[in-house]
Order: C-alpha cells, then sequence, then structure tokens
C-alpha cells in the first residue's frame, strides 16, 4: 500500500513541474478533453514568450485618444451635438486630416451606422461638413442608414445583426456607432447581461484591427444610461457636457470631458470647451479652447461688467477661490478694467 501510495506522490510532483511547453500542452490537451475536438485550442503564452513575441506598434487613428484597435464611447445628453461630433471624428479619421486640434496621421476607411437620424437630415449635415472642409467625394467613408434599408437596420446585440455589420468591415478601420440605444434592441438597457454580446463583438473586431465608436444618451442624471458595466474594456469615455451658461440659440456648444482615457496623460486630456458656427461664406466651422482658458474669459468679462466675485462663482458654478484666482491673473496681464474687491 504504502509503495502505490509513494508512486502517486511522485506523479503529482512529476505533474506540476511541467515545463512552460508542457503547461501549454496540457491546458490545450485539457480543453479538448472538456470541450471535444471540434473547439479551438486556446494558446497560453509562458513569461518568456510573452516578453520576446512581436506584436505591430500601436497606431492613432485620432491622435492622442483613438488608438488603432480603441474602444471608445461619447455620450451626452439629446441635443448636445453628439452627432456632429461623431461625424468631425469619422471625416478626420477617413481624410487624414484634424479636428478639433486633434490629428489623424493617415486616411482610414470609416464605416458610420446611423439608427436614429432622417436621411434628409443626415445628408444635409454630411454636404454641410463636406463643403465647408472641402471633403473630396472619393474620402473612404460609408454610411449604413435605417431609411433606405428593406429590412430594420441590423440590432448588434444579435448574432445575425453582427454577421451583416461583419460583412461591410473590409478596408474598415473605424467603426461609429450612432446611437446605443437604436443599435441595440434586444435586453434591457440597464443590466449588465444585455451588453455582453456586444461586449464581445467588439472584442472580436478588436482582434481584427479595427477601432469602434459608440454614441450613447445620458441619462436625467448626466450619466450614461444604462449599465456602467460597458465602461469596463473601453480605452476612452467622453462626455459632452453643456456650459453652465448654455443658451439655446448657441447650437452645438459644449465642454469635452475625458472621464477614463487609458495611455493618455496631461494637458491632452484636459476638459475642452467647443463650439460650432456659422462662419465666412456660410460655413460652418469649430471653435475649441481649453475649458480653463474659457472659464477665464467668462469670469474677467462678467467682472468688468460689474458683477461680483460672488455673483460671478453662482452662475458659473465655481468656487469663489477659482474667481479670485482669474481675476487677479486678469488684472496682472492688464484685463481687468477696476480694481475694487480683488
Amino acid at each position: 500500500m504504502r509503495k502505490k501510495s509513494n508512486k502517486k506522490t511522485h506523479e503529482k510532483i512529476h505533474e506540476e513541474s511541467l515545463s512552460n511547453t508542457d503547461l501549454n500542452q496540457s491546458v490545450s490537451l485539457g480543453l479538448n478533453n472538456q470541450l471535444g475536438d471540434s473547439h479551438p485550442v486556446l494558446r497560453v503564452l509562458s513569461l518568456e514568450e510573452i516578453l520576446t513575441i512581436e506584436v505591430p506598434e500601436r497606431t492613432f487613428l485620432l491622435d492622442p485618444w483613438l488608438p488603432s484597435q480603441g474602444l471608445v464611447m461619447i455620450y451626452a445628453e439629446r441635443g448636445v451635438g453628439k452627432t456632429w461630433f461623431a461625424l468631425g471624428v469619422a471625416f478626420a479619421v477617413a481624410s487624414g486630416t484634424q479636428f478639433m486640434g486633434w490629428n489623424a496621421p493617415n486616411p482610414r476607411g470609416v464605416l458610420y451606422i446611423d439608427g436614429e437620424m432622417p436621411l434628409p437630415l443626415l445628408k444635409e449635415r454630411i454636404q454641410i461638413l463636406v463643403d465647408s472642409n472641402g471633403f473630396e467625394q472619393s474620402v473612404p467613408i460609408g454610411f449604413l442608414t435605417s431609411d433606405i434599408q428593406n429590412s430594420p437596420i441590423p440590432d448588434i446585440s444579435t448574432e445575425e445583426g453582427k454577421k451583416q455589420i461583419n460583412a461591410l468591415l473590409d478596408g474598415v478601420g473605424l467603426v461609429v456607432l450612432d446611437n446605443l440605444s437604436t443599435l441595440v434592441r434586444s435586453g434591457r438597457e440597464n443590466e449588465a447581461e444585455a451588453w455582453l454580446p456586444v461586449q464581445e463583438w467588439i472584442l472580436y473586431l478588436r482582434a481584427k484591427g479595427k477601432s469602434v465608436i459608440f454614441v450613447h444618451h445620458a441619462g436625467k442624471n448626466g450619466k450614461q444610461r444604462g449599465s456602467s458595466r460597458r465602461e469596463d474594456v473601453l480605452d476612452t469615455v467622453i462626455f459632452l457636457k453643456r456650459p453652465v451658461n448654455y443658451n439655446p440659440s448657441d447650437g452645438s456648444h459644449f465642454e469635452v470631458h475625458f472621464e477614463k482615457a487609458r495611455s493618455v496623460l496631461g494637458d491632452a486630456v484636459k476638459p475642452t470647451e467647443c463650439r460650432l458656427f456659422t462662419g465666412g461664406v456660410g460655413h460652418l466651422e469649430w471653435s475649441h479652447k481649453s475649458l480653463e482658458a474659457s472659464t477665464h474669459e467668462k469670469v474677467v468679462d462678467t467682472y468688468n461688467e460689474g458683477m461680483s466675485q460672488k455673483e460671478i462663482a453662482e452662475m458659473l458654478e465655481i468656487n469663489k477661490a477659482t474667481v479670485s484666482k482669474h481675476i487677479k491673473r486678469g488684472n496682472r496681464n492688464g484685463e481687468v478694467s477696476k480694481i475694487e474687491d480683488i
């Protein structure tokens, strides 16, 4: 009995002392035994392999926040300008140009999927962008819209919907999904489980070298609607927020806040204030400046108009110390026309 026990002990020790190569083989064999030969074998990388394996350098579709194989969400309340913003990003990537100071190093194919906007309005916006920026019609961007389909636009939470989209992705580096509510129709939006089929698909697209941008609505509380679990696999989450002094006559006017920006630091992800306005010969143009600079201008302007520091703080929803800092800076720069109350 004792010899038999020793034999088992030696076998166990031998199994536990497998080399890295044997480990990979044993994992593969175990999976085959459990799942059957028809299932793919999973590969495990040893420490040496993962440190020496050659992988392509990660480049950018839009530097610095949209990398190749990047997964991004842009969300805002209705009417803020999400689609204008997303279209601006899409055209910059497709044309290899700039948007809001962010640079697209090389043109990349783009598929823009719109599940909400009527075709006449979408066409109008695209025409304005083309005319305002001088884009050639050969720019590699395609549009999938529900108005020209013989059946409902694909539901990307279903296998059939994913297959339909996958068939359109040859030569495409970026997929824009506008918006999540209209393109994910299976399950409840606030349930984490409803997101899992979509997450599985976008990870598949990432493995195939694609980047994905989701456009999504914010709820009444200002946060993105539905489960926060979506953010787990995303590289970047951008919140478009209306300024506190927003006037509906301003049109698309918002602050860009990076709530998550994997591997992006410093000035690149500082909040920015953006506004879409009509410039020369009726063309639309974007203006953008750091939120810090925008706040400074507002504080100095309102202070020069006669408002007190307390009134300015309440109007801009900032603390009085911040107001005082901007006024003192404005005074040093010769921007302040009165000196009392500093």
